[in-house]
């Protein structure tokens, strides 16, 4: 078993789009844990505000079978198989973490997102604090608090 760290993401229906991949992400794994729904602002594009989240789970999966699953569920839910970054999308699943697995081929691990973006720094931060990133000598908390936010990031109640 290991342990994964999975962000979630939709500006399109995100109100049906991110339940949607919350719940097929948590069918790939033994147990689950999740952080705050945040709204945040696009970066690098205009468009509709996203829900984003980080969902941490515990899976027998490979971490190739891992990431196809991750990518027939974007498939199902309705995002092209051929998007391309800075676009909006129903839902959009990113493996930060994948035990201790250092990769600097796809999927690149840790996601650079870790280091980048405060949608994926702040849940993460709640999730799982005292982590430390492998490879590296900082926890999850210190990297947030040495972190400045470039985007507009605030928790929402999803209903």
């Amino acid at each position: 078993m290991i342990t994964a760290y999975i962000s979630i993401g939709s500006n399109i229906e995100r109100e049906h789009y991110l339940p949607a991949g919350i719940a097929a992400v948590t069918q790939l794994a033994t147990s689950w844990r999740m952080s705050r729904v945040f709204e945040a602002e696009p970066v690098g594009f205009d468009g509709d505000n996203f829900f984003n989240s980080v969902v941490e789970i515990t899976t027998s999966l490979s971490l190739t079978v891992l990431q196809q699953s991750l990518k027939d569920i974007e498939r199902q839910l309705g995002r092209p198989e051929a998007a391309t970054k800075n676009q909006s999308r129903t839902i959009d699943l990113d493996i930060l973490l994948y035990g201790d697995v250092i990769s600097e081929c796809s999927p690149t691990l840790p996601r650079s997102d870790l280091y980048k973006f405060a949608f994926v720094l702040w849940p993460m931060s709640e999730l799982c604090p005292e982590l430390v990133i492998p490879g590296q000598q900082h926890t999850i908390a210190e990297l947030w608090q040495n972190f400045s936010p470039q985007q507009q990031l605030w928790p929402v109640e999803l209903s």
